[in-house]
């Protein structure tokens, strides 16, 4: 993947110059406050708003960029095939629709930093759909971490919800939102090579905008009914995970990836519970007890170990 293919707006004179791991970081900044941020966004706000609003903000955007750059620069964004088309709505189908509104609903009863906690696992989920996808065929030891990792996931969950077992539905939307999010940026990841990085996204936020503009009018028809008065706060929150998390974060998240090596910009990703954790008490209050720590630990630590045992097997 070149970096014109990647990103066409990625130019210097557009934007500064940062190294792969840098523009990484940046996009897994952004993206660390998207829980605690879309928690305080439903304490006024329906999650059905939150999660199909969202996305329809940042497909307005998607298509005001892809009209400017085709403008500017005819044939440098071209159309998707009828197969890219089909791989698109698996991306749109995991982190356009599937992520953003999973979590929205899990979030009304469960704090940010248990939500946190279990999307840790996305970095391990990724590998594996990664691995599916490409029908590598990994050391042993990688399906051992992976499994450790859902596993402790799981285990942190049932504790917190009273005894093992003892899985909140909350709980259930949380993992589905990392299986569909993690096939999503596998195929995503996929599928840049061949359209470019920002212009997958944009293209799969056009894709699945008619769905999420209906599931918006629904969502902000159930919000007048229900509480209709949110304060500026929320309509801040939401306003951020629309637009930068849903949007612009993925534009310095892929720009890492181009720029690579993607072997080491991948594992910046591992830092995410980390910061999610930090934001839940900074901004939130909520108290991180030693159970969340170690239940955080223990999920980082074995995607981190089956992310690495992945990477080092193709290597080699």
């Amino acid at each position: 993947m070149t970096e014109k293919s990647s990103a066409t707006l990625s130019n210097s004179t557009v934007l500064p110059r940062l190294d792969g791991l840098g523009w990484g970081l940046v996009g897994i900044v952004a993206f660390s406050f998207t829980l605690p941020l879309t928690r305080v966004a439903v304490g006024r706000l329906s999650p059905l708003f939150i999660g199909c609003g969202r996305a329809v903000v940042a497909a307005l955007l998607a298509v005001l960029v892809l009209s400017i750059v085709r403008h500017r620069r005819p044939g440098a964004v071209p159309l998707p095939s009828g197969v890219q088309w089909a791989r698109l709505a698996i991306v749109a189908a995991g982190v356009v629709v599937g992520f953003p509104l999973l979590t929205s609903f899990a979030l009304v009863s469960v704090p940010a930093s248990h939500a946190v906690v279990v999307i840790g696992l996305l970095p391990a989920a990724t590998a594996a759909m990664a691995v599916l996808r490409g029908r590598e065929r990994p050391a042993a030891s990688f399906w051992v971490f992976a499994v450790l990792g859902a596993a402790a996931a799981m285990g942190f969950a049932s504790l917190q919800n009273g005894g093992l077992g003892a899985l909140h539905e909350a709980d259930l939307l949380l993992f589905l939102a990392v299986l569909l999010c993690a096939l999503g940026y596998a195929e995503g990841g996929l599928l840049a090579r061949e359209l470019g990085a920002w212009q997958t996204v944009s293209w799969a936020l056009v894709l699945a905008s008619p769905l999420m503009i209906a599931g918006a009018v629904a969502g902000w028809l159930q919000q007048q009914q229900q509480q209709p008065h949110a304060s500026p706060v929320e309509w801040a929150a939401f306003a951020y995970v629309a637009v930068v998390s849903m949007f612009l974060g993925f534009f310095a998240w892929y720009r890492g990836l181009a720029i690579g090596p993607i072997a080491q910009v991948s594992q910046v990703q591992l830092i995410q519970p980390v910061l999610g954790i930090l934001w839940s008490a900074l901004l939130l209050n909520e108290p991180i007890g030693l159970p969340t720590l170690l239940g955080g630990l223990a999920v980082i630590a074995c995607a981190g170990l089956a992310v690495r045992t992945r990477l080092t097997r193709k290597d080699a």
